[in-house]
């Protein structure tokens, strides 16, 4: 069975992802996790019910804190026109994972707006499974803009960093 940890975990992961619905089952045990339209990500969790006391376990809900639409908007489109921008390198996640900006929480991060960087360089580490791959920059030059936030669910060719090559 799931500790509340754990749930917890999943539900910050799916929150963060482009994630609609994710349902895991084991042992008889079942967590359904399902976004609505507004964002707010909510868990249900069911198990067997011994047959003297059965159990209905009460849904838990997770809401995103209200940032105003306009902000929002506006820091969206400016990424979008960045990510558009034909002149800069994007490194992209080679793997479905958690974006890590250094190799542990007391360590500085491997590079930073404005770090020069080399085709061999490591600029993060993506964990998939409990293993920690690092990612190599594939380009010389200036790191523009880093797009993920450290700990965040990135996808298979996400774009995790732009690069303005030499």
């Amino acid at each position: 069975m799931l500790k509340v940890q754990e749930i917890r975990e999943i539900i910050k992961l799916i929150d963060h992802s482009s994630i609609d619905e994710f349902t895991y089952e084991s042992e008889g045990t079942k967590v359904k996790l399902k976004k609505n339209s507004t964002q707010n990500t909510t868990a249900v969790l069911a198990q067997p019910a011994p047959v003297a006391a059965p159990i209905t376990p009460a849904p838990v809900v997770v809401e995103s804190p209200a940032k105003p639409v306009n902000e929002t908007v506006a820091k969206e489109e400016q990424k979008a026109s960045a990510i558009n921008d034909e002149t800069l390198h994007k490194i992209t996640s080679p793997m479905v994972g958690t974006f890590y900006k250094s190799s542990s929480p007391e360590s500085p991060a491997y590079v930073q707006v404005g770090d020069k960087v080399s085709v061999d360089g490591v600029v993060c580490i993506v964990e998939a499974m409990k293993l920690f791959n690092e990612i190599e920059a594939e380009v010389s030059g200036e790191i523009v803009e880093i797009l993920v936030n450290d700990g965040q669910l990135v996808e298979y060719g996400q774009p995790l960093f732009l690069v303005k090559a030499n």
